[in-house]
């Protein structure tokens, strides 16, 4: 693709980036094909390659309208359209830069900007939202089932094992899942605990900076970042083999530590040492097949069938498709067939309540597909596409790890 960035960014490190993105789009439309908004919509604009071109049209300098805004608004940066694109457009990349740029240009009225401050308030103020998501669990039984189902219910944390072994590894918090899914982290501590490896948590590590990053709050995200980087760099220094992601989500973002902060001279060689030791809880498991398979050595197979959601953060972002699955069959699990198991939940972070008419489809499409082989239970990698399809189903649902911690805690 030809390119004539304007002046005023043609020679910013913004500028440079999205210029080479652009120009490896060869206009071919495979991504039209994956990309869940356009099969939806059916509007060119709603596809990875219209929102190029757009992108393309504004940081080119031609005029930029609301209606710009709301075809990137409606994008979920699931990031199938880069998995299926042959020329290796970096389209999560270049969106963010578009979305920034579009926001500069045509500004949110006062209600949407206020909206998604108090989104980025909400989800980052630890005990304020423990104390929103009690408040909601008790009056839960008095709303409107459709209002209800957005209630997440209330769940235990297991016991978390001492640090005992010479192998460590340190964990990433999270916002919002210390509250409503705690004994993901716990889980994963006692099956690594099994493995003679410690799991340590960093109670000054919180968010990744996700949430605002995506919410083009940037600056604001970076800063967060770097005190993610300073709580966790005195455990890097002490040798942590890995840092522990449990929701692949948060885990796409991290990897993207090092590129957030290459411009950072105090903070770029530690960024890009923090991405490498960054690990998705199934890449970290996987690694540690052969002592897994002693502790499973005996146990007859799982009778019931599970449903695994493999999140777009693990498929598309994390480039990790098949990870998880081969673990949960080692295990003994039976897997059911999952049709269109590429294609997003409508989760998407803040998605679901920005755009919750795009979202509610693409989560009964999703479901429908989960449920389509009877499972008896339904697991995933990702704390929000959890959360998202519980509200769709009675079939229980619950993070993959715990589902092996559960096989795990039967046999010892």
């Amino acid at each position: 693709m030809q390119t004539n960035l304007a002046d005023w960014i043609k020679d910013t490190p913004e500028g440079l980036e999205a210029d080479a993105i652009l120009r490896k789009c060869v206009h071919c439309g495979f991504c039209l094909a994956t990309c869940p908004t356009y099969n939806l919509l059916g509007d060119e604009l709603d596809s990875p390659r219209g929102r190029i071109y757009l992108m393309k049209q504004a940081l080119e300098g031609a005029p930029v309208t609301a209606r710009t805004r709301v075809h990137l608004d409606r994008c979920l940066t699931c990031r199938a359209c880069e998995t299926t694109c042959p020329s290796g457009v970096q389209y999560g990349r270049l969106v963010d830069i578009g979305r920034e740029v579009v926001e500069r240009k045509v500004p949110r009225g006062f209600v949407e900007g206020l909206v998604r401050r108090v989104l980025r308030f909400a989800f980052l103020s630890g005990p304020l939202f423990a104390f929103g998501v009690g408040a909601g669990r008790l009056i839960r039984p008095l709303l409107p089932a459709s209002l209800a189902s957005q209630v997440p219910p209330k769940r235990g944390q297991g016991a978390w094992p001492a640090a005992r072994h010479a192998r460590r590894m340190i964990v990433l918090g999270g916002c919002v899942q210390p509250t409503l899914a705690p004994d993901i982290n716990a889980a994963t501590a006692r099956v690594l605990d099994r493995l003679s490896i410690s799991l340590v948590s960093v109670p000054q590590a919180g968010c990744c900076g996700a949430i605002e990053h995506h919410l083009n709050a940037q600056a604001a995200a970076l800063d967060r970042i770097r005190r993610q980087i300073d709580a966790w760099w005195p455990h890097v220094e002490a040798g942590a083999e890995a840092i522990v992601i449990t929701a692949s989500g948060c885990g796409t973002m991290v990897q993207d530590y090092g590129h957030l902060l290459a411009g950072d001279r105090a903070y770029a060689a530690k960024a890009a040492r923090i991405t490498g030791l960054a690990k998705d809880v199934g890449q970290v498991i996987a690694a540690e097949r052969e002592p897994l398979s002693k502790l499973l050595a005996g146990m007859a197979p799982v009778s019931e069938v599970v449903a695994y959601h493999a999140p777009c953060s693990l498929q598309h972002g994390l480039r990790q498709k098949g990870i998880v699955e081969g673990v949960l069959r080692d295990a003994g699990f039976q897997l059911a067939a999952v049709p269109d198991a590429h294609v997003c939940c409508g989760s998407a972070g803040t998605y679901s309540i920005l755009q919750p008419a795009l979202s509610g489809q693409l989560l009964a499409n999703k479901v429908a597909a989960l449920e389509s082989g009877a499972p008896a239970a339904i697991c995933t990698s990702n704390i929000g596409c959890l959360l998202h399809i519980e509200s769709g189903t009675r079939t229980p649902v619950s993070h993959w790890i715990e589902l092996l911690d559960q096989r795990l805690s039967r046999g010892a």
